[in-house]
């Protein structure tokens, strides 16, 4: 009967070593609250952010979008630039949200809304300003320039967020905001030019060929 206890005991120490040392040479004890099958997380994929769809209308882009000209202390990024037919579902949605005619100041009968996202910064020392004049050009073909769209019933709000209409800005201030042209032209390449205080500086996005 002694051996049997004996025997016993030695058979359930031998199992209780066992048990405490598999998986390293030292006894460790069994967190019983850890998890006993390892989780991945897999990152979901997003979507790249569209910011222009130029090619739609032939336009094979030299450079990507954000693009910014400088030029006297003024600078002009271009953020995004979507082109519809005059039309179409998306332009008529954005000239009913901001009051815009069926045509502008210098396109009577227009083919294209363009719509843009854009950040200017004044970092010269004067307060600069488009009621004297537009200080940036959009081209696509030769002379003929996007026509800015504004709209009247709204032209008593200046550095407006959601759609430019009048911009002040002060030395070292900035405003980020959407801009509408018309255009009744074809394209052959697409270009921003900025004038400000007797300085020029143009840049390509579409070289013309």
């Amino acid at each position: 009967m002694m051996k049997k206890t004996i025997l016993n005991v030695s058979t359930v120490a031998l199992l209780l070593t066992q048990m405490f040392s598999v998986g390293g040479a030292s006894a460790k004890a069994v967190d019983t609250a850890a998890p006993r099958v390892a989780t991945t997380v897999t990152a979901k994929a997003t979507a790249p952010v569209m910011t222009d769809n130029l090619f739609k209308y032939g336009l094979k882009k030299d450079v990507e979008l954000p693009v910014t000209v400088t030029a006297g202390g003024l600078s002009y990024t271009l953020e995004k630039i979507m082109i519809y037919d005059i039309n179409s579902k998306e332009a008529v949605t954005l000239r009913k949200t901001y009051k815009y005619g069926s045509q502008s100041g210098l396109v009577a009968n227009p083919k294209y809304f363009v719509w843009t996202k854009i950040t200017v910064k004044n970092n010269s020392k004067k307060t600069v300003d488009n009621i004297s004049g537009e200080k940036w050009t959009l081209s696509f073909r030769g002379l003929y320039s996007l026509d800015p769209v504004r709209n009247f019933s709204r032209m008593e709000k200046t550095n407006d967020q959601s759609a430019l209409n009048w911009m002040e800005l002060k030395p070292g201030q900035q405003l980020t905001t959407y801009q509408a042209f018309m255009y009744a032209k074809d394209f052959q390449y697409f270009v921003i030019r900025l004038f400000y205080d007797g300085q020029f500086a143009e840049k390509y996005v579409v070289e013309d060929l």
